[in-house]
């Protein structure tokens, strides 16, 4: 592999442009990111990814965001639908054993869905904590509302996603879930005090602090920093996730094009990076966007590379596993509290 460029990009559709082959060979990215406008059916997908190596030159890794309820770029008819993780919360409350085993098998087969297609990495787990009265882009996508629940379920989807060849993506540290408006439209003001974060927010992040790979929040928190969100704040990043929590993996912005962000690309990616970040991620896939977050960041380098090759360890090949009789049993589990959109 010869040297990447700290940042993961998007892709406009399903298939690699020649402007966008020639990106790829040029800017060297890290990673490849795929949304439901690059995923048609299976073959293309894997042609697609197959595509982006070739350009990139290396088994790069390819991420995706496959949660499962409203966050599933995989989708019917070619694709399994799959419940939002706070079904198996609903199902942990009622039985711990088959809430966990619910978790369990259904991550375990989303990373079989991943692997079958050329994908690698799986933006999965949300380990924040929604309080009464936040915006819903979290919601469902949590796994509960206590520290606890979400701890337990959250470390049975990552050991599922590697024991499936698949890396885990934390997500969104130090914590998303009092957000009151959705970071993907405008910035989140968060002013709990540092006590109540430290006891409730950012606690479940402190227990996966040696997972590969971990995603920011575009969330202010003014018990740290009073004018910066977390993912372009060294304040937080240092103070905070470096620090309290003790995150010693390969920390990734969220995507750099929501508009929770201040100023230009080059802007929003070389502050992510100043502020801590390893990887700046932009994933919309406008090619003049990419091009000024490329011409913004670092090749990688020192700890933000030695980070970066320690999660791309991680990666292994799958365990075995009957896929028929592991959704059958899924099914099974879920069937009381869930059933799939048209099932």
């Amino acid at each position: 592999m010869s040297e990447t460029t700290a940042f993961i990009t998007g892709l406009s559709g399903p298939v690699l442009t020649v402007d966008e082959d020639h990106f790829l060979r040029e800017a060297a990215p890290w990673g490849v990111i795929l949304f439901q406008r690059n995923c048609v059916d299976p073959g293309q997908v894997r042609r697609l990814a197959a595509d982006i190596r070739s350009a990139l030159g290396w088994q790069a890794p390819i991420l995706i965001d496959q949660e499962g309820g409203r966050v599933q770029r995989l989708k019917p008819p070619h694709w399994r639908a799959y419940p939002p993780s706070r079904v198996y919360g609903t199902l942990y409350a009622r039985d711990h054993a088959e809430g966990l085993e619910a978790c369990q098998l259904g991550t375990r087969l989303i990373a079989a869905d991943l692997r079958a297609l050329g994908l690698d990495v799986d933006c999965l787990p949300l380990v924040d904590v929604p309080v009464e009265g936040a915006h819903d882009i979290i919601g469902d996508r949590a796994y509960g509302t206590d520290p606890d629940t979400i701890s337990t379920l959250a470390g049975a989807a990552i050991d599922a996603l590697l024991e499936g060849g698949v890396l885990p993506v934390i997500k969104h540290v130090p914590g998303h879930g009092r957000a009151r408006s959705d970071s993907h439209l405008e910035l989140p003001v968060v002013d709990a005090a540092w006590d109540e974060l430290a006891a409730a927010d950012f606690l479940p992040f402190g227990r996966f602090r040696r997972c590969p790979l971990a995603m920011t929040a575009h969330v202010v928190f003014t018990a740290v920093d009073a004018e910066r969100p977390a993912t372009t704040s060294d304040e937080v990043i240092g103070r905070v996730i470096r620090g309290t929590i003790g995150y010693d993996g390969c920390l990734m912005s969220d995507d750099l094009s929501m508009k929770a962000l201040s100023g230009n690309l080059a802007d929003r990616a070389e502050a992510s990076i100043a502020a801590g970040c390893d990887l700046a991620l932009h994933c919309n896939g406008k090619l003049a966007e990419m091009d000024a977050v490329a011409g913004a960041v670092p090749v990688l380098a020192g700890d933000a590379l030695a980070r970066a090759d320690r999660a791309l360890a991680a990666r292994r090949e799958p365990e075995p596993i009957d896929v028929a009789e592991a959704r059958q049993r899924f099914a099974d589990l879920v069937q009381p509290v869930w059933t799939p959109p048209g099932g």
